[in-house]
């Protein structure tokens, strides 16, 4: 079964968290998530989160920490999970839909109440509790 790595960003800004919602008709669409992606093969994943911010939401991010480290296993492949602690670069900056369906800036009181994948949980009830 093949294995994929995935970078998310966890972008903090005014004590909200950015959210992205994935495209219809894609892998889990319609489903909310943190920003982020498939890390290319040799590719440093700090440096694939922040592309990925880039390339679906034309956000620029500084990673700052590892957050949380997850693994899942799907019916057709294993995803590795590397959330990342980020903040915008610009916090000015306006998400833009280059890659993604929607985005919401939500509290962390409010994370449980959007539709994330199952890797996601652990993460959403730490950052939903405070940690």
């Amino acid at each position: 079964m093949p294995s994929v790595v995935v970078a998310a960003a966890v972008v903090r800004h005014e004590g909200r968290i950015l959210l992205t919602r994935r495209v219809e008709g894609a892998h889990l669409g319609g489903m909310w998530e943190f920003p982020g992606g498939k890390v290319e093969e040799g590719e440093d994943p700090e440096v694939a989160v922040a592309r990925e911010c880039m390339e679906e939401c034309a956000i620029a991010v500084e990673v700052l920490d590892i957050l949380e480290v997850t693994f899942h296993r799907y019916p057709t492949k294993d995803i590795l999970l590397l959330f990342y602690d980020c903040r915008l670069r610009d916090p000015a900056a306006q998400v833009r839909h280059l890659g993604v369906a929607d985005h919401a800036w939500a509290l962390p009181s409010e994370l449980e109440r959007y539709p994330f994948p199952p890797p996601d949980a652990r993460l959403v009830r730490k950052l939903a509790s405070g940690r």
